[in-house]
């Protein structure tokens, strides 16, 4: 088999919809929020009840689907996404700020439940296939890049509607979607484990690899939703138009998804190890560049390479661990275990911008990214060897 399977275009699908989904409400939850919230301190809680109920969510969802089956739990988590479309049009047309709340808090259990995608993506394919199809689905976010921003400028102010209103609605839609997507995915079994790995217990599993492949994700998705952020606080800062710095974070989003439709090929190439170590040196890089480069060209390239350098780390990272895992009776666990800890990260790195900007400054945020990325290179380099994992740490 040297093809990927009709489902993973599936799940490609799907993820665009997840994606467009988060993609929607990252631009629009903070304005909305400053109009309802009862004080202006307020106005950011509705997205980060979002993160809140995404990471407790996240475990759970992936014990329904050991349970369920990844079919009937993608089902499910089709649901909040319409609650989180019918309490945000109610929100918005009472002007209430329990209601928004809700909303977010909605559709961070979707989003708990449509980030297993790409894992699922890798169900019962053979090991050399399992990358492409990881980084085909996460290829779903140059999707949601053009259509997020486009559905919600174009239903921002429609017809007689209040402002926002039809654009959180249209969750409603594309939660309907999204069912009618899973509908279409094949009643398959759960991965099959090997005889001797079907009652194995998390002991069994290579700790340092496995350990590698959630710290690369996890790390690397902290560094770059804080560097992200603080650009565009930066930016402010060098009193940048509202124009030029969409265009950088534009184009920055554009860099973290579009290599995804090449980043299995790379793998396939260039092999996990130097895939990673690669995304590590570009995070490092970026990181770097804006310490001894200033100026809006500067920045941007340097979110060019950030978003680049993601994707080689978020991609591989799976890809290392679904290579780990691969016939394992503890799948499920561990990829609940894994994007819980991708969720913590990347909400920290979401919170601590203005906190590390107010007491690291600039520089010193950028130094201790170099310094986290550099810390996970050693560590890649040590424990995964030539193209793959070690024998040595399989043990």
């Amino acid at each position: 088999m040297s093809r990927l399977p009709r489902t993973t275009w599936l799940y490609f699908t799907a993820q665009s919809i997840n994606l467009t989904a988060a993609v929607m409400s990252v631009t629009m939850a903070a304005t909305v929020g400053a109009a309802l919230a009862p004080t202006p301190a307020l106005s950011t809680v509705p997205y980060g009840f979002q993160f809140l109920l995404l990471m407790l969510a996240t475990y759970p969802a992936s014990w329904l689907m050991s349970r369920l089956g990844r079919k009937r739990s993608f089902l499910l988590g089709c649901v909040p996404l319409a609650l989180a479309g019918i309490s945000g049009y109610l929100a918005v047309v009472q002007q209430s700020f329990g209601l928004l709340i809700t909303s977010h808090a909605a559709l961070g259990i979707y989003v708990a439940f449509a980030n297993f995608n790409r894992f699922a993506a890798t169900d019962n394919l053979e090991p050399g296939l399992k990358p492409k199809a990881i980084s085909l689905v996460v290829a779903g976010g140059v999707i949601a890049a053009v259509v997020g921003p486009t559905l919600t400028q174009v239903l921002r102010e429609a017809g007689a509607y209040q402002a926002f209103s039809l654009c959180y609605a249209a969750f409603i839609g594309l939660a309907i979607f999204a069912a009618l997507v899973t509908l279409c995915l094949p009643e398959t079994p759960a991965p099959v484990a090997k005889p001797s790995l079907a009652r194995a217990s998390l002991l069994s599993l290579p700790s340092a690899p496995i350990m590698l492949a959630m710290a690369v994700a996890a790390l690397s998705y902290f560094i770059m939703n804080l560097l992200m952020i603080q650009a565009s606080l930066h930016m402010q800062h060098m009193h940048e138009d509202f124009t030029a710095m969409r265009l950088a974070i534009q184009w920055h989003v554009i860099a973290m998804f579009a290599p995804s439709f090449f980043t299995g090929v790379i793998i396939e190439r260039l092999g996990l190890r130097t895939t990673l170590c690669l995304g590590l040196l570009m995070l490092a890089g970026c990181a770097l560049l804006n310490m001894i480069a200033h100026g809006y060209w500067a920045m941007s390239s340097a979110l060019i390479i950030l978003g680049l350098g993601w994707n080689l780390t978020y991609v591989g990272g799976g890809a290392l661990l679904a290579q780990l895992l691969e016939g394992h009776g503890q799948t499920f666990k561990v990829q609940g275990q894994n994007d819980l800890l991708i969720a913590i990260f990347a909400t920290a790195g979401a919170f601590a911008p203005a906190l590390l900007l107010s007491s690291l400054g600039w520089q010193g945020s950028n130094l201790l990214c170099v310094v986290l990325a550099l810390v996970l290179l050693v560590a890649t380099v040590k424990v995964v060897k030539g193209r793959g994992v070690s024998p040595a740490s399989m043990a």
